[in-house]
Formats: structure tokens, sequence, C-alpha cells
């Protein structure tokens, strides 16, 4: 219950603050405007999100063999790959590795699966350094916030609120509101630790099983020098990151980077095979790769609810969502906020933590209409309230029937029996409409937002009763 307050108090400030909700609109109109700019032709959009659903459906449909194949060929090209059922044994690895080369520092590329890890806090409680080199990451950072948007971490801040923070937290660096200056000075900040921190980590947008590669996705070069500066790279992600072969990575590229941003592709597209080899000059010697669970299984077994996995991290559903360009990422309060996150987090962390988030959609559709691999997204979030209020715990989903109240059940029960019994739905009536003045102005969150239900003094079959009409 208190993640349900909790969501709703967060919910409830967002919408209070016309500042955030000024800068998402903002963000938003921008981010679908450049999505539509970059697929011009609907019917060749339409073939391409065909294409990237049945290239991730493959991939699910294989997931264990291929996470094999990919563990196979990783090894073989020197890559150390290590598995995580959970997020506690994901930060247990790196902090190994962090330990095992005496290291005190780890700078950070872009990574979602680090947040979902909660890492930076986990390392600093056992002494080390964590610095994001993102700069959406490093300014939520500077804050202590997590990111409100999975593209762009610090979208809920506009210019000036980012130069008010940089001039507070970097008072030796003159004031300034130019964004190209800004992104400067922070480049100047980050620039020096990753010269002083030994290892660097990143994320992975795809793990292609066939050739055991890495690729990153990314516009600011900081990834590709979190991968190839320090000594040693550690790569984070989810299983269900892994695609079949090489050859699917330009359809899945295409789909994510325009869907995303806009762009036709991002600035640097890392493929990474293998630590440094003999005569080369730069790379790290070591690369490891962390394979997380956390959940993924589970969902892997649902035949609807497997579809949830395609995700490919484009935040394209976030853009177009009417509920989250209103309250934004953070009244979420999960790592992966949204239409995606409303349907994934409730899966990972169950109904009965977070089963209020299926609830935060109007059921629009606009999400499933823009999703470049076609997740039914409001067929799960209906799925998910059925899981949540089911009548028994059998159900696939973690905390299923955790939302069902006897009193509610009880109800229900009741509707049943009167609808079922004839005799008894006509004294019920008579009775509801004789005792209408009874009726309760107040009928909990219904009536937040509307008004009671007024009943009538008679009922349809009494009306047509008085009017000659035999309703029997």
């Amino acid at each position: 219950m208190q993640q349900t307050v909790d969501f709703q108090n967060r919910s409830h400030n967002a919408l209070g603050d016309p500042q955030i909700r000024k800068n998402f609109r903002s963000a938003m109109d921008g981010l679908i405007q450049k999505r539509r700019q970059a697929f011009p032709e609907r019917e060749a959009l339409e073939q391409l999100r065909w294409k990237g659903e049945k290239i991730k459906a493959n991939a699910l449909s294989k997931l264990p063999a291929l996470l094999a194949q990919l563990e196979e060929n990783c090894v073989k090209n020197g890559i150390q790959v290590h598995w995580a059922e959970t997020v506690e044994e994901a930060n247990h690895i790196v902090l190994d590795i962090m330990n095992r080369h005496d290291a005190k520092q780890l700078i950070k590329g872009k990574s979602m699966v680090s947040e979902e890890m909660d890492l930076n806090h986990f390392l600093e409680q056992h002494g080390i350094e964590c610095l994001e080199s993102d700069l959406g990451e490093f300014i939520i950072q500077l804050i202590n916030e997590k990111p409100s948007h999975i593209i762009a971490p610090a979208i809920h801040m506009n210019r000036l609120q980012v130069a008010k923070l940089f001039n507070e937290k970097f008072p030796e660096i003159p004031y300034t509101d130019d964004v190209d200056t800004m992104t400067r000075n922070a480049r100047d900040i980050l620039r020096r630790k990753f010269y002083e921190a030994p290892v660097g980590l990143s994320g992975v947008n795809f793990a292609v099983a066939e050739t055991g590669t890495l690729c990153l996705v990314e516009n600011e070069g900081n990834g590709r020098m979190c991968a190839t500066v320090p000594q040693v790279h550690i790569a984070v992600t989810g299983i269900e990151k892994v695609v079949e072969k090489l050859s699917d990575i330009p359809t899945l590229l295409r789909l994510l980077t325009r869907s995303a941003t806009g762009q036709p592709i991002t600035t640097y597209f890392n493929m990474i095979n293998a630590p440094r080899q003999s005569g080369e000059k730069d790379g790290p010697k070591e690369v490891h790769l962390v394979l997380l669970d956390n959940g993924r299984s589970r969902i892997f077994q649902d035949a609807e609810l497997i579809s949830t996995l395609r995700c490919i991290r484009c935040g394209a559903c976030m853009n177009n969502c009417p509920v989250y360009a209103r309250i934004g990422g953070h009244a979420y309060g999960t790592t992966i906020p949204g239409p995606i996150g409303s349907i994934l987090e409730p899966q990972k962390s169950g109904l009965d933590e977070l089963g209020d988030l299926p609830t935060a959609s109007t059921l629009c559709g606009a999400c499933a209409e823009v999703c470049p691999v076609r997740i039914p997204i409001p067929k799960l979030l209906n799925r998910l309230r059925f899981e949540k209020n089911r009548t028994d715990e059998t159900g696939s989903v973690k905390g299923a029937g955790s939302g069902r109240e006897w009193k509610e059940a009880t109800l229900w029960k009741l509707w049943q029996i009167l609808h079922a019994t004839p005799p008894l739905y006509r004294i019920g009536v008579k009775i509801i409409t004789r005792l209408r003045g009874l009726m309760p102005t107040q009928l909990g969150p219904w009536t937040s937002v509307r008004k009671a239900p007024r009943i009538a003094k008679k009922s349809l079959h009494e009306l047509a009763q008085e009017e000659g009409f035999d309703h029997e």
C-alpha cells in the first residue's frame, strides 16, 4: 500500500508543479515532431516495425539457446561472461571485479540496468567513487535524482535550471546558461576523470549471439571512452537484449534511433568484440559482460507477457503518452517509467509492490501505435490489471491477486447473485429506488473527480408498466 500512496502523492505533486509540466510538454512535443519527420512514409514505417517485431520475437523464442551461444562466442573472443539472477548478485560481481584491480574509481556510461541495480549507491557504500559521464546522467547525479526518461535522463529540467545547478556545484566556473558552453564545461570536468578511473562501465543496446558482439548506441562519445580508455571495461545488460544475427542490427538500429530522437543514426555506434589484442594501441585489457535476470525469466515463461521483453528502450511510448507527459518519470518511482515501465516494473517487482502502475493509463493506445517493435502495451496493461484483482493467486505474475479485497469480492458476488435471480433483482431494485436518498456522495477515488451517480425514482420496468407495456 505504501507504494500506491507514494505514487499518488508524487503524481499529485507533479501535476501541481507548472514548471515540470511546461518542461515535459515542450520536450515531448519536440521529440514527437522529430519522430514524425524521421518516418515520413507510413507504409515503410509499418514494414520496418513488422520486421523489428519479428527479429525480437524470434530472439525471445530462442532465448536460452541464444544466451548460451552468446556466452560461447564472447568467451572465444576473450570477453569474460558473468550471470546474475538478482541485482544483489550483479552488484557483487561488479564489486569483485573492482576489488581484484584495487580500483576505487568507476567511470560510467549511460546504463539503465546499472540504475536498476542501484549500482552507484552500492559501490559508494564500499568506498568506490562512481561518476556518470553521460551529460544527462551527470546532471541528475549532481542533484541525487534518478533518470526521469530512459533516453534523456534530465529532460524534466530546463536550460536555466541546469545553469543554476552548475553554478552551485562548480562556483569556480563562470556562470553561463548557454547550452554549448555548459556542455563544454561538463566535458572538461568529466574528461579528466577518464584518465584517472581504472575501470569503465557501460550498458548494452544489443548483444549479438552469432558473433559475441556487444553493441552500444550513443551520441556523446562518453560510452566509447568508458569502453576504451580504462584498462577494464564492464558491460551490464538484461538477458533480453540478445539478438540472433549481426544482420538483425541495422533494422533495430534504424528503429531505435529514429523512434528515440528522430536521428537517422546516432553519432557513435560501438561494436565491442574483444579486449585489446596484441599489437593494438588502445582498448581495455579486460572486458566483462554481466547478464542480469532479475525477474525476466519469469516474464519469459508467460506466452502473452513475453512481448514485454521485446522493448529496445527507445522511449517513444513515453514521449506520446498523455499521462507521462503530465506527471513525468519521477512520479512512477521506478527505474523505467511511462507505459513500458507500467508493464515491465510490476512484473519484475510484483503487483503487490507496483500494482498501481498499470492503472496509470487512459488506454488510449498511443504507446502501441508508436512502439517500434509493436508491443501491445494497452493489452498487457489490462492483463496486469486482471492479474492484480484476480480471485485466486495462481497467476504467473508475481503478486497476482494482491489487489483483491474481500469487501469488493463480496459486493461483486452479491451483484452476480442478484442479476442471476429475477425475483431478488426486482426486490432489490425496489429497495434501492425507494432508499435512493441514502446513497453516499463519496465513493472513494471515483468521486474525487466525478459526482456520485443519482438513482432514479422508478426503475425502467416500473415506468414501462405505467405506460401500459408488459415488462414481464
